[in-house]
């Protein structure tokens, strides 16, 4: 999974931050507009009662007119003053009225002759109904309710126009946005409408029950409608968060995180040596970064001072150690020269024989000397191989007269040892051959050094018929050669063990790996 850069965790930072603050602002639009929504809802229903009620009064009052005519008719088609007094309540209505045709009844018998009023401007659909009044909507012309006498005897309708209706219909405190439509099942009246232009607006809607043959008053107003404002008002927050965040993001990012990557990147190209300079980065815009960098800069001309004076102190090191050596050396060889000097010089064949065996000593701590300076420089540890060859070549060369016939083999594995167990491999290798050349002067010997059993281990293994268990092997080993070789093998840190059948000696010894 790809890891966020700091730019993008600090973006997400942000964001985080300002996001409720966006919520909040959100929320509080929308609570306002919850707010208008309910105050428009009282209005509403204030408005519809009022109008609900003033239709329901007005209807009620002018159909028991009619049916107290009807009544009175019925019983007495004679009767002209209940006719009078009908025809005086809807004469008052028509006359109030605004449309040209307004307010009017009729009351007839059961072959349609008219017993009182005037005929109605439509034909009535017919309608069977159980209800006291009946009531049929003409679309977009007027309201007609209908009433039946004593035995179906006399018929008594009337005739409300859309006008009369949407003026007594309407409220004290009419907004000029409402709207009202009067229903009867699936047929409506509009009385009031609104606005066109505004048909796409939210709108709150109020059915109030009139209370006659099932009419209802739906009476309609606008919410507070999805404007351009409303939707800058809800989206503005979120912008507003967007913006901030984008702005802190881009702020952070020039003025902060570029400039320390490039520092980085130049911190990181450091070499020891050099000196960071910030101002090869450009201009870096905050303080506190251009401190940073000042202190690189402090830090690596100090590193710099540090590395040179380490540098020079190496330098003199090796110069000593070189020094050294080459003195180790020359001192080898003047105790080399001054042995050889006073063997010549020797009385008698043994003096003669202990210079020699002191030479050969020191010729193999000299070659050991040697080949360490010589891989001096690689600091890997001294290859065995060609400190065995030359050490085998010495011993040849300095042998005694009557051991010019002694053969020595190699076979030899490149070990790498330390230079402390080259020394004593070294010392130990020389008292075995002479102990062999003790036995037998011209005995033949094979060294070997192979893998061992564990890692970090070398088997060396020093072989010849004269090292083979004899009384003259017991006598030297016990009087010279074994108390020397014991304490060589300690320096090991190893047992020397000792095959007195095959005239083998063997030992592990401490590697630091193959050349």
């Amino acid at each position: 999974m790809a890891r966020l850069t700091t730019g993008a965790k600090l973006f997400l930072i942000l964001s985080a931050a300002l996001l409720p603050l966006a919520l909040i602002a959100i929320v509080a639009t929308l609570k306002t507009t919850r707010v208008v929504d309910a105050e428009t809802r009282a209005r509403l229903r204030v408005s519809a009662t009022e109008s609900a009620r003033a239709i329901t009064i007005e209807l009620i009052g002018d159909m028991t007119a009619l049916r107290v005519a009807v009544n009175a008719l019925g019983t007495d088609p004679a009767d002209a003053p209940s006719c009078a007094r009908a025809q005086g309540v809807f004469a008052q209505q028509a006359a109030n009225g605004t449309s040209p045709i307004g307010t009017r009844f009729v009351i007839t018998d059961r072959r349609g002759r008219v017993v009182c009023g005037d005929p109605l401007p439509v034909d009535l659909p017919t309608k069977e109904s159980a209800m006291p009044i009946e009531a049929a909507i003409i679309p977009g012309r007027a309201l007609v309710l209908g009433v039946e006498g004593p035995g179906g005897r006399l018929t008594g309708q009337a005739y409300f126009p859309q006008a009369f209706l949407a003026r007594i219909g309407t409220p004290s405190a009419r907004n000029a946005a409402m709207s009202s439509v009067l229903v009867h099942g699936e047929d409506s009246l509009p009385l009031e409408t609104s606005d066109p232009d505004r048909r796409f607006e939210r709108v709150e809607t109020m059915r109030a029950d009139l209370g006659i043959a099932g009419l209802q008053l739906a009476t309609s107003v606008p919410s507070a409608p999805i404007t351009s404002s409303l939707v800058i008002a809800l989206l503005l927050p979120l912008l507003m968060w967007a913006a901030a965040a984008g702005i802190g993001w881009f702020v952070v990012d020039r003025l902060l995180i570029r400039p320390l990557q490039r520092l980085k990147a130049n911190v990181a190209s450091f070499l020891p040596g050099e000196v960071i300079e910030p101002s090869a980065l450009g201009t870096l815009p905050a303080q506190e970064i251009r401190e940073l960098g000042e202190t690189f800069r402090a830090i690596s001309r100090t590193v710099a001072l540090h590395e040179a004076g380490l540098a020079e102190g190496l330098v003199r090191q090796t110069k000593l150690t070189r020094e050294v050596h080459h003195r180790v050396k020359n001192n080898l060889q003047v105790i080399s020269s001054l042995i050889n000097f006073h063997a010549r010089g020797a009385p008698s064949p043994d003096a003669t024989a202990a210079y020699a065996s002191i030479q050969r000593r020191v010729d193999a701590l000299a070659v050991v000397h040697r080949n360490h300076f010589a891989e001096m420089e690689d600091n890997r540890g001294l290859n065995l191989r060609p400190v065995l060859g030359e050490l085998a070549a010495n011993i040849r060369a300095t042998a005694a007269a009557e051991s010019h016939g002694m053969g020595i083999t190699l076979d030899i594995d490149p070990y790498l040892v330390s230079q402390d167990v080259a020394v004593a491999i070294a010392f130990l290798i020389t008292e075995m051959v002479e102990l062999a050349t003790g036995c037998d002067p011209v005995a033949q010997i094979r060294l070997s050094l192979k893998p061992g059993e564990n890692d970090g281990r070398a088997t060396l293994r020093v072989v010849s018929r004269a090292l083979v268990d004899s009384e003259d092997l017991r006598a030297l080993a016990s009087t010279r050669y074994g108390r020397v070789m014991e304490g060589l093998s300690r320096q090991l840190r190893s047992p020397l063990h000792h095959d007195p059948l095959t005239g083998a000696y063997e030992i592990a010894v401490a590697v630091l790996g193959r050349d």
